[in-house]
């Protein structure tokens, strides 16, 4: 191999890390002109951005740790982003119920200067300051597209009607719903249409400076084999890896971490009729939500646990699962159980450890840190951060690796759609009309279930298929092999689970049996 050929070998940007940080770092570079290879170890979306609480919010509890940035920064995401992928996100509203029980938690900065000026209250939350909270939240962020908030009459609002009695008035505000692991694959996919290699199922294992680049020493699963890339920068987004590609793996030496944070969630059969969520605060101050779910089920989540080691699989535990049924039982005429609850799933956040006493009061704020390694081969660590500021996380990372590549093109991704979303927000029922008006095969609930997934590239997935036999086997829940090839051929699927717990929640009505067809299947496909 010549000089020359070694210079084209190396990547600008080697992104360590498939979750949606690493996605969306690397769909901006690639973007910009760089050169981009990115790594995941397993599937793309496989550990926490498959296993969030699935909004797209500017987080109305972070103001009572006075984390305005955050929040503004956001909340104006939260409408850029609509924009940009109107198929995988939408408004949603949230009812938030009042009483006068509630009470801040104790630690939050917001309930330390309540407890010092008004010391009667005893860390209850006064309906006044909730409202107030809200105005904020309404105008920090120039809402242009989502309705304001409004004070709901529980006594005669249909809202009411699931609550036990107790609650007479609630406020009723706007937040969004996101399809977490879609926005994550669109982002890959993007980045390699702009230029970046995506593998999935490719371990990095480690990596050591050579002169000006990393060498950088991967295998690959499927087949077992090893191999060695190279690259002038790192960017670590291993999500709860962080800290150990930090110290194991790439063996740079520093004094931050990561705080771990399992988040646990439940969902049941559905529990009310109307399309809001319910924000609950309990008496501990803790808040948890009750969103309505994949059309027949309700999602209860989450808890905040402490969770030490990234490599034991996060489970929603007994505890946590009796835990959200208990506290939606306060608010809910009626009562859950444990039989009522079809499924659990668990995530570990790696947040920034800026040693909070509590994980709730852990930041949830993103963080990046820049090992210089001189002027030459850099390493961009990532801590935290949450889907709705992906974005402006990879232009604050950009600016970060700028340095290392002042010939990267200026910020590009605001207002840019992601495959499939190029259609206005509130396109959805003129989408689902003329796919139905062109594929008269589809009933409703199979036309809106392809847009949401899909946008625009619905009408490729079908193609000129003329009945619904043309679209290949049925695997059941509307699933088809035109929808599979499509989803193995552009969206990097290579096993059923792929299938149906990440670009899709199929597997809430899939059984066994369709399952391991569909598994078998894929398998043949991939042989």
């Amino acid at each position: 191999m010549t000089s020359s050929d070694i210079t084209k070998a190396v990547s600008d940007l080697f992104v360590i890390g498939g979750g949606i940080n690493g996605c969306g770092i690397a769909r901006d570079a690639a973007g910009r002109g760089l050169s981009v290879t990115l790594v995941e170890q397993n599937d793309l979306a496989s550990a926490t951005s498959s296993a969030s609480t699935k909004l797209f919010h500017g987080g109305l509890r972070y103001l009572e740790y006075f984390e305005v940035r955050l929040v503004r920064e956001s909340l104006i995401e939260r409408e850029t982003l609509l924009r940009a992928m109107p198929h995988i996100s939408w408004p949603m509203r949230f009812v938030l119920p009042y009483h006068p029980d509630m009470r801040f938690e104790s630690e939050t900065p917001t309930s330390k200067v309540l407890n010092t000026v008004m010391p009667w209250m005893r860390g209850r939350r006064p309906a006044w300051l909730i409202r107030l909270g809200l105005l904020m939240y309404d105008n920090l962020g120039g809402r242009k597209i989502l309705p304001g908030t409004r004070s709901l009459d529980l006594t005669r609002a249909p809202e009411g009607g699931p609550l036990e009695d107790r609650f007479l008035k609630a406020f009723e505000y706007s937040d969004c719903w996101v399809e977490d692991s879609r926005l994550v694959v669109l982002n890959a996919r993007d980045a390699e249409a702009r230029g970046a290699r995506i593998h999935t199922r490719t371990r990095f294992d480690a990596a050591h400076r050579d002169g000006d680049h990393w060498s950088i020493e991967l295998t690959d699963l499927a087949t077992g084999e090893s191999r060695t890339e190279r690259a002038r920068m790192i960017v670590n987004a291993g999500g709860p890896w962080v800290g150990d590609i930090i110290q194991q793996r790439v063996r740079i030496p520093t004094n931050e971490g990561v705080r771990l944070v399992r988040g646990s969630h439940i969902v049941t059969k559905r529990l009310y009729d109307h399309d809001k969520a319910y924000f609950l605060q309990g008496e501990d101050g803790r808040i948890i939500f009750t969103i309505p779910y994949e059309t027949d089920f309700t999602l209860i989540g989450t808890t905040d646990a402490e969770h030490h080691d990234p490599s034991v699989k996060p489970v929603c535990t007994d505890e946590e699962r009796d835990y959200l049924i208990a506290f939606a039982n306060r608010y809910l005429k009626r009562d859950i159980t444990a039989d009522d609850v079809v499924w659990t799933y668990s995530g570990v956040r790696p947040l920034y450890d800026d040693g909070a006493s509590s994980a709730t009061a852990a930041t949830r704020d993103y963080v990046l840190k820049v090992d210089g390694g001189g002027d030459t081969a850099p390493v961009l660590n990532v801590f935290g951060g949450k889907i709705t500021t992906y974005r402006r996380l990879a232009e604050s990372a950009m600016e970060r690796i700028a340095r290392t590549f002042p010939q990267a093109a200026e910020t590009w991704t605001a207002g840019v759609p992601l495959p499939g979303g190029d259609f206005p927000v509130d396109g959805v029922p003129a989408l689902v009309a003329g796919l139905r008006a062109d594929y008269p095969y589809l009933d409703a609930r199979h036309a809106l279930r392809l847009v949401r997934a899909y946008g625009t590239e619905a009408r490729a997935i079908l193609g000129d298929a003329a009945t619904l036999a043309d679209l290949g086997p049925d695997f059941g829940a509307t699933l088809t092999g035109a929808e599979v090839t499509w989803l193995m051929e552009k969206e990097y699927a290579r096993t059923a689970e792929d299938v149906i717990w990440r670009r899709s929640k199929l597997g809430l009505r899939m059984t066994p049996e369709q399952v391991a067809v569909l598994d078998a299947w894929m398998v043949d496909r991939l042989a």
